[in-house]
């Protein structure tokens, strides 16, 4: 009898549903298609210009989702347009500014874990929750930040 209660317990324990703390159901996060729209329409504004860049996406958590890396693109654009796209996503706002704040002088921002103070990377923003960012290197920090606008602007 004892040993049917204590299966039973651990039934009712194992089956009970689980609620992530911080996790809203409400709120959906990136799909592969999303980040292949927004890699798309921010490609599509780079090779407007012939600005050969490296675009990427990445998830609420700074995960990598989606990369595309233009040709004849520096390698080290590889981690700078993650590394763009995690400080918009860590610290909820653009990386511009950062930029603009080290620039006025704010150099202790230098000393902040995973934040990058170039521009090129926006958090994507959904009723109100960061689910996600762009990141883009490759040119200009400004034209950078001008096709990860288009990018966003896809969504």
């Amino acid at each position: 009898m004892k040993y049917l209660w204590l299966c039973l317990i651990i039934f009712v324990v194992v089956s009970a549903p689980v609620k992530v703390v911080g996790q809203s159901s409400k709120t959906q996060g990136l799909s592969l298609e999303d980040a292949k729209r927004v890699i798309a329409a921010a490609e599509q504004r780079a090779r407007q210009d012939r600005w050969n860049v490296v675009i990427v996406l990445v998830d609420e958590g700074g995960h990598l989702i989606h990369l595309i890396r233009m040709d004849s693109v520096q390698t080290a654009s590889i981690d700078i347009a993650i590394q763009k796209a995690r400080t918009a996503t860590f610290y909820k706002r653009s990386t511009k500014v950062f930029q603009d704040r080290v620039a006025a002088g704010e150099s202790a921002l230098l000393s902040l874990p995973d934040m990058l103070p170039f521009e090129g990377g926006l958090p994507i923003i959904k009723e109100g929750v960061v689910i996600g960012a762009i990141g883009v290197s490759g040119v200009t920090a400004e034209q950078d930040g001008i096709i990860a606008q288009a990018g966003l602007d896809a969504l």
